[in-house]
């Protein structure tokens, strides 16, 4: 019709209702795939957000008695890899173009936006225990096996930031030492043999703390493709506190869905469910208690960090927090490529 002239009825009736499918069709695919990032780093090296302590640890294990070990190890462990490799082929799901091609999209496109050439395989096994680990070793290709229970809890975003945390791994070469500890954390240690023998306790303490120095670059690139520090940091706080409270509160992790690439956590939105905010509050509450306590008691909880393979959940969402606020984070994405607009 011309300007200024009405629809008919039966016309503007239908206009409205397909509006309406139009936008409950948006609904729905914004639930079952992640929206593509807008940036991408092509050539990232992993120099440009591998975190300090990193850095620090990944030399002191080389100078340990476990970095001496290198060549055991590169002997050793082909054979677990193979071993894991059967088991995920017959007890796990594993996802391609055919099979849950939302999750091998999200994968890829992750992928994508690091820079990462290979696409590494992914296997979703059935496991109540929320977990994910990636398996590599120089010159064979990698995977990744994510439990269902963790998908369970993800939103499509909170998964993909889940998959480019195992992609940081990768892409900062952690290989060797990380299937070396994630045969550790799997119970398989002992059916290493001379290797398990030679993993004196002095060498698996400094492995493990380089494995939670680690884990912080891997939520850096976590970040890189989430582009939303709340999206990863609601992960996080699921694998923290469990999706359920969330239903049981009625809401979602605030901020999930209205932040934009580089807004910061103190923008967040109010929510009934999961905050990132009250968690931020929550881990300088730890801090200052730590301070505050007997030399005693400090050493206590330091020591109970000893055994884990992650940091403390408080202090990953914190570090998070603070990259994203500053300028290496925002460097990183001003010098990014735009793939697409929303």
């Amino acid at each position: 019709k011309a300007s200024g002239e009405a629809l008919p009825a039966h016309c503007s009736s239908m206009f409205r209702q397909l509006s309406l499918w139009a936008c409950v069709l948006g609904q729905v695919q914004s639930l079952v795939s992640p929206p593509k990032p807008k940036i991408s780093f092509p050539g990232l090296r992993p120099e440009t957000f591998r975190h300090e302590l990193d850095k620090k640890n990944t030399r002191r294990l080389q100078n340990s008695a476990v970095g001496r070990l290198e060549s055991t190890v590169r002997r050793s462990l082909p054979a677990f890899e193979q071993a894991l490799f059967l088991d995920n082929m017959a007890n796990s799901v594993r996802v391609s173009e055919k099979q849950l091609s939302g999750l091998h999209e999200s994968l890829t496109d992750a992928c994508h936006v690091l820079g990462l050439k290979i696409v590494p395989d992914l296997y979703v096994k059935q496991n109540p225990v929320p977990n994910a680990y990636t398996m590599a070793i120089n010159g064979e290709k990698p995977f990744i096996v994510v439990h269902s229970s963790l998908l369970d809890m993800c939103t499509p975003q909170e998964a993909q930031a889940v998959l480019a945390h195992e992609l940081g791994h990768l892409l900062c070469e952690h290989g060797i030492w990380l299937s070396l500890a994630n045969i550790a954390t799997l119970g398989l240690g002992v059916l290493a043999g001379p290797l398990g023998a030679a993993l004196d306790a002095a060498a698996e303490a400094a492995l493990l703390d380089w494995s939670r120095s680690a884990e912080y670059s891997c939520d850096r690139a976590a970040l890189l493709v989430a582009q939303n520090p709340a999206v990863v940091a609601s992960a996080l706080l699921k694998l923290t506190g469990g999706s359920g409270l969330t239903k049981m509160e009625g809401g979602g992790v605030s901020g999930e869905a209205d932040q934009l690439p580089g807004q910061q956590s103190g923008e967040l939105l109010a929510s009934q469910g999961l905050s990132v905010e009250a968690f931020l509050e929550q881990a300088a509450a730890y801090d200052a208690a730590l301070k505050g306590a007997s030399p005693a008691v400090r050493a206590s909880a330091m020591a109970s960090t000893g055994s884990r393979t992650h940091p403390i959940p408080v202090l990953r969402v914190a570090e998070l927090d603070r990259w994203a606020k500053g300028p290496e984070y925002n460097g990183i994405l001003k010098r990014g490529r735009v793939v697409c607009s929303f």
